[in-house]
């Protein structure tokens, strides 16, 4: 259990051209609460593992060591990078043995807040995964940075059974949140994993560690979503917040919201400023019966005592964070932007029925789904019309796309992203992005593990 203070590096590692690192990955008996434990996998001892910081221009080598007494790899989500480094098995490399080691050396970019978790399956739901921090040198000053990672330890029977179709464990998003209202009252969900509890930081609360700051400072808090079945609310009591990067990607503007809600494995760079003394909650808010459990106390000096004030875990008369709000207005055309397109392809997200263990792409699951193929330098549109009942956090490896129209509206600005919720129930979403990677195969999936699982992937492939 830790506040990750995301400090900047010392000087002499500045200097250094690279900058080294060893993540081991072993068995952990984690207790986020008394009375909680749960048999989990963790990197350094700890979960989330340890916030890894590097300078934009500068080297990274970190040294895999593997003692999870089976298989395993590391994902670098978010990053451009050398494809026998993108760390999914039998894909871009040999998945690493237990008890072996391996180097994975790059130059990370582009800059901002990322994330680093393993790709062999249920290994990032037992906790191997940890933020990553590429510094911009361009980036405004913060008096306190702080990595805030909201994960919870999921009832392992629940995963089978979701895998199945046939979990009865119940959706937890807040009332009035799109997720609820995409449900039909009669829907029987089935994907949906149980947890048993929620934590921020690797704890929760009231054992998370409280986090100090002092009246005049301008804070800013790098949020993850680790959560790899459920979309989260974050909330902080008393505040806005203003948020500025996606995915570690600048926003087309600064926007200020009540609530932030951020998709599975997404990230978002919030700031807010102490104005007064005080005690506050950091909460994710939603409808289950342990939300409390979610939260860390954020305080000024002499008040680490007091009685935190707590936000409404409502979504009502609140501004909350969508992908619209941020690009601007949306333009009344429901025409793209002309332009050169190169490759082309559109994909029927569907499948998901009640008792069903397939998640499909135009009809199809992985490894079976239609690969988008193209060449070094081609410009890519990639359009999904989703057509189950549930969002899909589609993600990208070793690109960063542009979300360019949301269910046949336009976007003013669009947005850099590498994951983004597809909206459910015929849905639509466009992306545009650029062949500019290194050559080979990246997949493209969605990042609800359930659903990837069960066969929602496909691969950019470079000929």
């Amino acid at each position: 259990m830790s506040v990750n203070v995301v400090g900047r590096l010392s000087a002499r590692a500045a200097d250094a051209d690279t900058v080294r690192y060893t993540l081991t990955a072993e068995p952990f008996a984690f207790a986020p609460l008394q009375g909680t434990e749960f048999a989990a996998l963790a990197y350094n001892g700890s979960i989330p593992g340890p916030v890894l910081r590097v300078r934009d221009g500068q080297n990274l080598r970190v040294n895999f060591v593997n003692r999870t007494h089976e298989a395993s790899t590391i994902h670098w989500h978010g990053f451009v990078l050398p494809n026998a480094m993108d760390g999914v098995p039998d894909v871009t490399q040999p998945a690493v043995g237990d008890d072996q080691t391996f180097t994975y050396a790059f130059t990370p970019g582009p800059t901002g807040t990322r994330w680093y978790h393993s790709h062999t399956p249920l290994q990032a739901l037992k906790g191997l995964f940890g933020m990553i921090v590429v510094e911009d040198p361009r980036d405004e000053h913060a008096d306190v940075d702080l990595s805030i990672v909201f994960h919870d330890v999921p009832r392992m029977s629940t995963i089978d059974e979701a895998m199945k179709g046939v979990s009865r464990a119940p959706m937890v998003d807040p009332p009035g949140s799109p997720e609820l209202l995409a449900m039909a009252p009669d829907d029987k969900m089935g994907d949906e994993v149980g947890y048993i509890a929620h934590c921020i930081n690797g704890a929760s609360y009231p054992k998370t560690k409280p986090i100090a700051v002092q009246v005049g400072q301008k804070v800013r808090l790098r949020i993850l979503n680790a959560n790899l079945t459920q979309t989260r609310y974050v909330r902080l009591a008393g505040h806005a917040l203003r948020l500025t990067h996606a995915d570690g990607n600048l926003l087309p503007q600064p926007l200020e919201v009540d609530i932030l809600r951020i998709g599975v494995a997404e990230r978002y760079d919030a700031w807010f400023e102490v104005t007064k003394p005080g005690a506050w909650l950091l909460q994710g808010i939603s409808a289950d019966p342990m939300v409390f459990e979610q939260a860390v106390v954020i305080h000024t000096p002499g008040l680490e005592g007091a009685t935190p004030l707590a936000a409404r875990n409502s979504l009502s008369d609140a501004r909350v964070f969508s992908y619209e709000l941020a690009s601007g207005l949306l333009s009344g055309g429901s025409h793209l932007p002309a332009e050169q397109i190169d490759v082309k392809k559109a994909y029927v997200l569907g499948g998901g029925d009640y008792g069903s263990d397939r998640w499909t792409m135009n009809g199809k699951i992985y490894p079976d789904t239609e690969k988008i193929v193209v060449r070094s330098g081609n410009r890519i549109e990639v359009r999904f019309t989703n057509k189950s009942d549930m969002h899909h956090p589609m993600h990208l490896h070793g690109h960063n796309f542009d979300v360019v129209e949301i269910d046949g509206r336009i976007l003013r600005s669009p947005i850099s992203k590498d994951t983004a919720l597809v909206n459910p129930n015929g849905g639509t979403m466009t992306w545009r992005f650029t062949a500019d990677s290194p050559a080979g195969r990246w997949l493209l999936h969605c990042h609800n593990d359930i659903h990837m699982m069960d066969g929602l992937m496909t691969e950019v492939v470079y000929e």
